[in-house]
């Protein structure tokens, strides 16, 4: 995958107990020179508000930066939870990584 995208995967529950070192990952991507944060949600099993929160701030501080957030494999909890907030009409999400890939190569 091109260099200038950083893939960040997530799993199990996120919420607030677990959502520091997703931070810590985001602070160290956001100094590395990466115009792209990919956050794969595949192996998340559950997502509460605050999980959800810290990716809404995430997206603001990688925005502010000129940095790109997506997110790709969301599970149908996930989803109904970002339809709910409406947050999947803010944030770009696709399908899997391939899916992610493949959107970057046709944009070559």
């Amino acid at each position: 995958m091109n260099q200038q995208v950083k893939v960040i995967s997530i799993s199990g529950s996120f919420n607030a107990n677990n959502s520091q070192s997703f931070r810590q990952s985001i602070t160290e991507s956001m100094d590395s020179g990466t115009s792209i944060v990919l956050v794969d949600c595949h192996n998340v099993t559950f997502m509460d508000s605050s999980g959800l929160g810290t990716l809404v701030l995430t997206f603001k501080a990688l925005q502010e930066s000129g940095i790109k957030m997506v997110i790709c494999s969301i599970n149908e909890q996930v989803r109904m939870l970002f339809e709910l907030t409406g947050m999947d009409s803010k944030f770009t999400i696709v399908p899997s990584q391939e899916e992610f890939e493949n959107l970057l190569l046709s944009a070559n």
